[in-house]
């Protein structure tokens, strides 16, 4: 499983409820893109719209040996691939207070594009700050064990 992007801010900004794995639908130039590193889950989140996912607002440019695709959308949402039951779910969870789906990271598994996302709260600037002291103090513990 090669990880081909990561949202690094997500975990920062959000804490994760629970995981999900999910397909993509792309074009075939999409999926030459992606493959190559070219996407970006920066200020990506996940929709649903008529009982279906979506991820809406994921840059994936165009492939560069791909010719001259007229109006082709960088942006445009894609449809994911999950489970009915999984959706229903979602549905149910979401409809909580301060929830929200967020893109993790795009991986292939066996040669299918897959997108993990998360149920997940956002984080207060109280919780942020926690999390910055807490990574810096493992730091400096690693680094004293390091040296001694």
């Amino acid at each position: 499983m090669a990880t081909l992007a990561i949202n690094k801010r997500a975990k920062f900004d959000y804490e994760f409820i629970e995981k999900y794995e999910a397909g993509l639908v792309l074009f075939g130039h999409e999926v030459k893109s992606v493959k190559t590193g070219h996407i970006s889950l920066k200020g990506a989140f996940v929709t649903i719209h008529n009982q279906e996912l979506y991820l809406t607002n994921a840059l994936i440019p165009l492939y560069k040996h791909a010719g001259n695709i007229k109006e082709y959308d960088t942006n445009r949402s894609r449809k994911l691939l999950v489970k009915k039951s999984e959706i229903r779910s979602l549905i149910g969870k979401k409809a909580q207070a301060g929830l929200t789906m967020v893109p993790i990271r795009v991986y292939t598994k066996r040669n299918l594009i897959k997108l993990e996302f998360a149920l997940a709260r956002g984080k207060s600037k109280h919780d942020k700050r926690d999390t910055i002291r807490k990574r810096e103090t493992d730091r400096n513990i690693a680094r004293v064990l390091r040296s001694s």
